[in-house]
């Protein structure tokens, strides 16, 4: 399937109710593989795909993406009923968060993370999971990190982003470096960069993790809606 990936308008909604659609085919079509039915991420940037509809062809050329790339996560606003040829991986409710208060001056000794950094994220990301990360995930945005005791302590950066939106991803903190702040100074750091483009910060949590949503609600962000994760692949002959 060709990675030039057609712009098919879909009407009506939030644009971040379709946000990975929005983005796989505006500022991040460079990322993706498909075509006017459906997108992905390449495997190796990160396995979010959408549909641009429920149709029979949309997901015919899901399916195709999936046999390619491997299997793809759904990030819908509702529950996906999936045709007989398509496997429940994982399902997961999340909640939707959006930043909705003036960015904070904010300074935290951090470094950029540069593709030289990406063994020390794909380690750190493993041992935290705090969602997908692959080799190529650090292109999609800009990764920020502290690093302490030679090795690195904490990671945030941005993923998916489209116009008017950028969302805060991979928020993690080595166990032993926990306790001192660094994610939210991290993410504050991110906040105040995004906001300088003009733009609005977004991100994803588990609706089960109230103690990151806690957090993240004081810092400023606020639930815009429930969102369903769906992890599918297809069905083995």
């Amino acid at each position: 399937m060709s990675e030039v990936v057609a712009k098919k308008v879909i009407d009506g909604g939030h644009p971040l109710d379709k946000a990975v659609w929005n983005a796989l085919t505006g500022k991040q079509a460079r990322f993706a593989v498909g075509n006017d039915r459906a997108v992905r991420l390449l495997a190796s940037a990160g396995p979010f795909a959408a549909l641009a509809d429920s149709s029979s062809e949309s997901f015919d050329a899901l399916r195709l993406l999936i046999s390619e790339q491997g299997p793809a996560a759904l990030t819908t606003p509702d529950e996906v009923t999936l045709p007989s040829e398509f496997s429940v991986v994982r399902h997961a409710a999340l909640l939707q968060m959006i930043w909705q208060r003036e960015p904070e001056q904010t300074a935290w000794e951090h470094v950029r993370l540069v593709e030289r950094d990406v063994p020390d994220m794909l380690a750190l990301t493993a041992a935290t999971q705090p969602g997908p990360f692959g080799p190529r995930t650090i292109e999609l945005g800009n990764y920020i990190g502290v690093r302490k005791q030679g090795k690195l302590a904490a990671m945030a950066g941005e993923r998916i982003r489209l116009d008017g939106y950028t969302e805060i991803s991979a928020v993690c903190v080595d166990p032993a470096f926990r306790g001192q702040g660094h994610a939210v100074g991290l993410m504050r750091l991110l906040i105040a960069a995004i906001c300088a483009r003009g733009e609005t910060p977004f991100l994803h949590v588990l609706a089960s993790n109230e103690g990151a949503i806690a957090i993240y609600r004081k810092m400023g962000f606020v639930e815009r809606r429930q969102m369903r994760l769906t992890v599918v692949d297809v069905v083995k002959a």
